[in-house]
């Protein structure tokens, strides 16, 4: 996946009554106000609105959610929760942001000293990955 230094056009959309399911790998800025079943990954941003539904993981740069994740949440510039916002799941950010009234359920990894956060977020993800693993057997 490219590096995008446009950080301000939303470059993909999900709209309000569209439905995903698998997998999405985006170049660039995502709005998504539809439902996603799958995990989602971008190197820019991501709005997830508030009539959104997102089954899966979020990986982006940085992620502002107004609407549901049933899944993890890993955005090395900040994350950001809307009054509006439900979160099943775990948050890895430098920076976590959330408005009155967010339901939150989950860990959450909150380092601003990069060197920090990296060590922080690979533990985590080992630790996670070994946890997958075993409940598999």
């Amino acid at each position: 996946m490219s590096l995008r230094s446009d950080d301000v056009s939303i470059n993909t959309i999900i709209g309000d009554g569209s439905a995903v399911t698998g997998n999405l790998r985006v170049n660039g800025f995502i709005r998504i106000d539809g439902d996603i079943d799958g995990n989602l990954e971008t190197d820019g941003n991501v709005i997830i609105g508030e009539k959104a539904r997102l089954r899966g993981n979020v990986k982006a740069k940085s992620a502002i959610v107004g609407g549901i994740v049933l899944g993890d949440i890993t955005a090395k510039d900040g994350v950001t929760l809307l009054s509006t916002a439900a979160v099943v799941g775990d948050i890895i950010s430098r920076k976590v942001q959330m408005e009155d009234h967010v339901v939150f359920h989950g860990y959450c990894i909150s380092l601003d000293n990069d060197e920090n956060f990296s060590a922080e977020s690979e533990r985590y993800l080992q630790a996670q990955a070994i946890r997958n693993k075993a409940s598999l057997a």
